[in-house]
Order: structure tokens, then sequence, then C-alpha cells
């Protein structure tokens, strides 16, 4: 029996090392990895090819999992064998108990004790570790998975095997391990490296943007109808080149009677050649290019691949009842994903901070950037500041009025037509506000 505790101290341990394996090996980082693999680690470069090919990393798997069911079985039999008699013998003296109660009392204590040892020791303290730990784990048990790996060959092999045949029978799809990751944990990790020291502030804030346009719909970066800009399509190339000079454009979209019926778009260069040639009294309809429409529900991720599809750097946003919403721009998506939001807004656009703690805000400034100037999150069904201020009023705001927004004095400054120009605000102090 004294021999016999180490014997089963080695099989939890060998447990162990394969359950920690198998977890590190499905939550290590790639590029942590790699950084190890290019500072001379020979595990960790082995660990990384692992991780690189996902036939090798099902393997690993196979490996860890025939790992831990045969200490598992050795345990469980090894123990069986040489601890439930010497303890039977030791509840026949104590208990005064018969030779088969005493057995059969032994052999479940027996069991119970090595499965509950088994679990904490071999199970759930190597979990907590390899999760905690990942790269760390799968550099280090990189040696002996690797010597495991040849010597369970044959048995990946046939098992292996055996799974991917029963997939193919019940018709599901053989695909190995691959380390695929949410947006939601692509942005943890985004920050991570950012507190690692990998990433700056100003990167941190562009690579989360760029995950956000995965929800962000295209109303939100649209120039609403109102700014819309366009000529008509009976205007003369003279007429349009004004227009152009007027308003500092390099592009107009041509509409006919109306701007719910933009049937395309014409650019400054191709309005300088013609005039150059003489071509002065053409219309807007012989030059101009065909322009992308798109729905203003569509996701900016798919804006990008559909002006590439429909050739347009523009798209006629449309509403869900068939009229022309906003326009929306290539260089819209750009500025979302690399621009600083403080500097998305410039001249009378921009938020501006006023000598008695207020801020001005415009009205069409999104809601989604408006926290840092605000100090609190404004919810509601609208995009813009303005809307928000307009749906808690329940009418078309007056110049003048006054009200609460989460905590927030809002009073309005200016109405233009029947929408909020700016309004003013006294943001929530942080500290107050935490």
């Amino acid at each position: 029996m004294i021999v016999a505790v180490p014997v089963l101290l080695v099989l939890i341990a060998l447990n162990a090392l394969y359950v920690a394996a198998e977890f590190a090996a499905v939550s290590a980082r790639r590029t942590r990895v790699r950084e190890a693999a290019e500072g001379g680690s020979g595990a960790a470069r082995w660990a990384l090819g692992v991780l690189d090919s996902s036939m090798a990393l099902d393997r690993y798997v196979a490996g860890c999992q025939i790992g831990i069911t045969l200490s598992s079985l050795l345990l469980g039999a090894f123990g069986q064998a040489t601890l439930t008699l010497p303890l039977a013998g030791v509840l026949r003296d104590v208990g005064d108990m018969g030779q088969a109660s005493s057995v059969a009392a032994a052999s479940t204590v027996v069991l119970l004790g090595l499965t509950g040892f088994q679990v904490i020791a071999g199970e759930l303290i190597p979990k907590s570790v390899a999760l905690q730990f990942p790269t760390g784990s799968v550099i280090r048990t990189a040696p002996p998975m690797r010597a495991s790996l040849w010597v369970f060959r044959p048995l990946i092999a046939v098992l292996n095997g055996s799974g991917i045949a029963l997939l193919r029978l019940l018709g599901a799809p053989a695909e190995g391990h691959r380390h695929i990751h949410s947006p939601e944990e692509i942005s943890l990790l985004i920050a991570e490296s950012h507190d690692g020291g990998l990433l700056s502030e100003a990167e941190q804030d562009r690579l989360d943007r760029a995950l956000r346009l995965a929800l962000l719909p295209v109303r939100r970066l649209m120039i609403p109808r109102t700014d819309i800009v366009g000529a008509e399509q009976d205007w003369t190339l003279a007429r349009v080149h004004q227009e152009l000079v007027d308003t500092n454009l390099t592009r107009l979209p041509v509409y006919e009677g109306t701007l719910d019926r933009v049937v395309g778009i014409v650019h400054a260069k191709e309005v300088a050649r013609r005039i150059a040639d003489g071509q002065t009294g053409a219309t807007a309809r012989e030059v101009m290019r065909p322009i992308a429409q798109v729905p203003e529900t569509m996701r900016a991720e798919q804006l990008v691949s559909e002006l590439r599809r429909q050739r347009s750097e523009q798209a006629i946003v449309i509403d869900e009842h068939g009229g022309v919403s906003g326009l929306v721009t290539l260089e819209d998506l750009l500025r979302e994903v690399l621009a600083d939001p403080r500097w998305r807004h410039t001249g009378e656009d921009a938020p501006t901070s006023l000598p008695d703690g207020r801020v001005r805000l415009p009205g069409r400034l999104r809601v989604d950037e408006m926290d840092e100037w605000v100090g609190v999150p404004w919810q509601g069904d609208s995009d813009t500041v303005g809307g928000i201020v307009s749906e808690r009023l329940g009418h078309i705001p007056a110049e003048g009025e006054r009200l609460l927004i989460a905590g927030v004095d809002v009073e309005v400054e200016a109405v233009e037509g029947v929408t909020v120009k700016s309004i003013l605000v006294r943001p929530v102090v942080p500290e107050a506000h935490e």
C-alpha cells in the first residue's frame, strides 16, 4: 500500500497534465505563443505549429483525450487492486464486518475517494490554471505532449478516423478544432493588448470602432436628405460647375424632378473635362454615372462590399417607404473607423465647451458620440441628439425650452425649421456619475 500511493499520485499528475494541455491549447492566443517562439523557445515553436493547423490541433486534442481516459482507467484499476483489500482488513478489524461486506465497503470508499481526489487535483485545479495562464501552460506542456502524441499515434489515427467516418455517416461536417472568437471576445482581446502595452489608446479605439461596424446601421453614417446638395438632370454643365464651386464638393447626385428620384452622380473632373472640350451646354444626364442605392438598415460593414459590387464611391440611402433618407460615402465609412471622434465634427457642427461650464452640442451629433461630452448615455429610438430631445418633448422643440434627460439639464438653443440645430447641456460630473 505504501508503494501504491506514489503510483496513484503519478497517474493523477498525468491526468492533470492532459487536462491542462487540452484547455490551454483551445484557449491560448497564437499571438502570445508566437512572441515566445520568436524569443527562442523551442517548445513554443512546436506549440505554435499545433495551434496554426486545425488538423494538428485536432490530433493534439485527441491525444489529450486518450491520455485522460487511460490515466483515469489505470487510476481506478490500480487503486482498486492495491487499496481495496488492505482497507477491507482494517474495516473487518475495526468494524467487526464480514469478508464480503468489508470488501464491498472498502471498494466503495476507494472508488469515491479516488474519484473525488482525481476530480479536484486532476481536473478542476489544472483546468483553472490552464484557463488563467493559457500561454505558459501550452508551452510547458508541449514537451510531454509531443512525446505522448508519438506514443498515441496509432490510437489517434484509429479513433480520429472512426469519428470522422461516423460524422460523415450522420451527415455532419467533419471539421477540425479552430480558434473562433466572437466580436465581444475580440474586443476583450484588444483591451487586454492595450493594457499589456501592445496597442496605443488610439489604436485600441480604432479597432473597437471597426468591430462596431458590424452593428452600426448605414443611417448613422449618412448625410441626411435635408443636407444633400444635388443637380437636376437637365442642368447644363456650366450650372453644375457653378454649383460644385459654390458648395466646394467634388460630386453631386443627379435627380429627376425631386431628390426621391436620384438617377446618377456627376464628378467634378468629368464636368471640368467636358467644359474644357467646349461642351458647356451639355446636360448633367449626359455625363452622369450610376450611383448605388442601399437600404438604411444595411450594416456599415456590408457597405464596402456593396459599393465595390456597384462600382460606386457613394450610395443613396433608401428608407422603408422607398424614399431617399440620405447619402453615404466611402469617406464617411473611413472617417468612422480612422478619425478621432472629436475631429469628425468641425465648425458649427463641433461640440463646444462654454465658459459657464455648459457644452454646446449640434443637433445632428450622434447619440453614441456624445457620452464623452455629457458624461452619461442617452437612451431612445432616435440616432441624433436633436432627435432624442424631440422624442422626449413629444413635439417640435422651440428655442429656449428646457428639459431633463438622464439627469442632464438640457436647453434647446437653436431650431432650424422643424429640426434642432443645437442644444446646451450641463455635463454630469464624472465623480458624481460613478
